[in-house]
């Protein structure tokens, strides 16, 4: 077995949901630094194992864990010969190239904060973050304009940033990271001393998505990898020696959910896809070649991928799927299973932290359901007084920390104390989702606390009814909204958008309705339904309901 996973845990094998729940523990070793004792520790003992495959769609490598150690000390070196020392902060914008790999492993090591950070970004989004987290420096593609965006807001901020590009081409006043590393020397040893990380130093930080506002700061300390063993061990169930995918570039959360952390501690190498345009056919195609094991991407992509047609592709090398990032519709979960044989197991969580809340493999799940609760995890529902509410309740999602914060909760917003005691008070860190537990202790999603609407004395969660629009073969994406109304307070309201061969019309409006009060509750359907060509989302693609809402009070004003 050529597994570390031993090394961190009190238990590997559990025979049950309650077993998993009551026994299992993380050990975390004194100073543990990931990259050190993980990835340094796999290339001393097998050097020769396999922890990285990267494809595009013109060339794939295969990178060893002797392979991570040797760049990610270049890189190392790198950076410090650039200046960057313990605390610095250094944004990686680096879609799905490997380099992201060498960096953030580098970064871990010299003790610098990792601040990943999507390709789409704007100048005026970089301007908001290179000043709210104090950046340094960049390391960044050399395509889609992004090198011209930081110019751009460099131009803006009139602050010196060191600038670093990867790609062939050569910019003034950028340097070349694939150059600068191959001349670096490949021995770095770990610092000691002040220089030496510590458990609770930041070694990682995220901006939220910002479907409600601007950005947060999401900071994560050095053991915040060690509780994504549950993520990739218990959850995506990857085994030893297998490969996973998880669909994510690095510019998002949960890249680091699926393809570092976790997946590596418990043995199974990480399969990356770095494409420029989505394409759910060569998605498969490429799942099917490398011969992936474990799967893992947003129910998004799940119904494009039920589209296809799923018999002209070999996916039989996946033994196991999960979804998160948004809830589950019974009907993709039902659809995938006709084609695969596989139930997709749902999750839970943040950016702010590991998942919380799944259908573990002792699990039988049940299709729109999150699960329940990890190990270390005390979740509870709260009502607006906060006090418990019942079981088939609603309440706002909070987690109990007055026995101490769980392994991968995050430790506040960035250099904003004001912002973190907004929604960690009273020892209960509040997630702002609500939602209900049925009578087995099976948690189900409802919305966004800020989304909810109230109608006619009744509260309405509109993930429910989207699900029941979305069921109608006409809609390929839904979003559910409250719409002022002068005698019912709100009323709700579908943005819909059409698939390929339906036309918006008065007859498919009725008839959609008619399809949501035969699926749920009459009194959830949507009185008002508007066709759209695309739904408003952030950068990561989450439906900003916030923006149509608003929209809507501007028309009544």
């Amino acid at each position: 077995m050529s597994s570390l996973l031993n090394n961190f845990v009190n238990r590997v094998d559990f025979e049950s949901y309650q077993d998993f729940r009551d026994n299992f523990k993380i050990i975390i070793p004194e100073n543990f630094n990931f990259a050190y004792d993980v990835v340094d520790r796999y290339a001393e003992e097998y050097p020769d194992k396999k922890a990285l495959v990267w494809c595009n769609d013109d060339t794939e490598k295969i990178f060893t864990f002797a392979d991570l150690k040797g760049y990610s000390d270049k890189a190392a070196n790198f950076f410090k010969k650039c200046g960057i020392k313990k605390g610095d902060t250094v944004m990686l914008t680096l879609k799905s190239r490997y380099e992201f790999w060498f960096c953030i492993l580098a970064l871990h090591k010299i003790g610098a904060i990792t601040i990943p950070a999507t390709h789409m970004l704007k100048a005026k989004d970089i301007v908001y973050r290179i000043k709210n987290a104090h950046i340094k420096m960049v390391v960044c593609i050399g395509e889609n304009g992004v090198p011209q965006s930081f110019d751009d807001a460099q131009k803006e901020l009139d602050k010196d940033i060191i600038k670093a590009v990867v790609g062939d081409e050569e910019r003034d006043g950028w340097l070349n990271f694939r150059e600068e590393i191959e001349s670096a020397s490949s021995e770095f040893e770990r610092p000691s001393g002040e220089e030496a990380t510590e458990k609770e130093d930041t070694c990682l930080v995220y901006f939220s998505s910002g479907t409600t506002g601007m950005p947060k700061m999401i900071q994560h300390n050095y053991i915040y990898p060690l509780g994504h063993i549950i993520t990739a061990k218990y959850w995506q169930n990857v085994r030893e020696d297998g490969l996973h995918y998880t669909v994510a570039d690095t510019g998002w959360a949960k890249a680091m959910w699926g393809q570092i952390y976790g997946q590596w501690i418990s043995g199974s190498a990480v399969f990356v896809y770095d494409y420029d345009r989505f394409n759910a056919g060569n998605m498969l195609e490429k799942a099917s070649k490398f011969g992936v094991t474990t799967f893992c991407a947003p129910p998004t992509i799940y119904r494009f991928l039920i589209k296809e047609d799923l018999s002209k592709y070999d996916i039989s090398s996946i033994e196991y799927a999960v979804t998160a990032g948004e809830p589950l519709n019974p009907e993709v979960f039902n659809r995938f299973y006709e084609y695969t044989g596989l139930k997709l197991m749902e999750g839970f969580g943040q950016t702010e932290c590991v998942v919380c809340i799944a259908n573990y493999p002792w699990m039988e799940p049940r299709p729109g359901s999150m699960g329940k609760p990890a190990p270390g995890y005390e979740i509870e529902l709260l009502d607006r007084d906060c006090n418990p509410v019942d079981v088939g309740e609603e309440g706002e999602l909070v987690m109990n920390t007055s026995k101490g914060a769980p392994i991968g909760l995050f430790r506040g917003y960035y250099l904003n104390p004001e912002k973190t005691k907004e929604v960690w008070y009273g020892d209960y860190y509040h997630t702002g989702d609500t939602a209900w537990m049925d009578e087995d202790d099976y948690l189900w999603f409802v919305g966004r606390t800020d989304d909810m609407i109230k109608s006619s004395g009744y509260r309405i969660g509109p993930f429910e009814v989207e699900s029941a629009v979305i069921s109608h073969p006409s809609v390929l994406e839904c979003a559910i909204t409250g719409y002022p109304d002068p005698v019912r307070g709100q009323v709700v309201k579908a943005t819909i958008v059409l698939t390929t061969g339906y036309e918006p019309s008065e007859e498919l409006k009725k008839e959609i309705q008619n399809h949501v009060k035969n699926v749920t509750a009459p009194y959830k359907y949507p009185r008002i339904v508007e066709f759209v060509d695309e739904l408003p989302k952030t950068i990561s693609g989450k439906i900003r309901r916030v923006e149509i809402r608003s929209e809507d009070q501007e028309k009544e004003l």
